[in-house]
């Protein structure tokens, strides 16, 4: 199944959580902290303006982001679970590192 946000809105599949700290202490899954990095996998068209014209969206599919604690909505499609969310509440986008 394909979603389509509309609006700003962005659809983010979030990274699977951390399963072991620095130090090498294998945490259990009550202990996990969800991860607040995610995988753009859909983008909306962008929002209207006051002139009538549509914004341009910032993200794109693919991107990498990082975003708040409690942001966008959590949903499950077809087993498989989604975060929707506006632009805004995206932090920052993560760019691979240049040698």
């Amino acid at each position: 199944m394909k979603i389509e946000p509309l609006g700003d809105r962005i659809v983010v599949k979030r990274l699977e959580a951390v399963e072991k700290t620095a130090g090498g202490i294998v945490l259990p899954e009550t202990a996990k902290e969800k991860p607040k990095e995610g995988k753009v996998v859909s983008v909306g068209p962008g929002k209207i303006l006051d002139s009538g014209e549509r914004s341009k969206m910032q993200l794109k599919k693919g991107d990498r982001v990082l975003f708040a604690s409690y942001a966008g909505t959590e949903v499950k499609i077809d087993g498989e679970e989604y975060l929707m969310m506006n632009e805004d509440d995206v932090l920052a986008v993560v760019k691979p590192k240049q040698s």
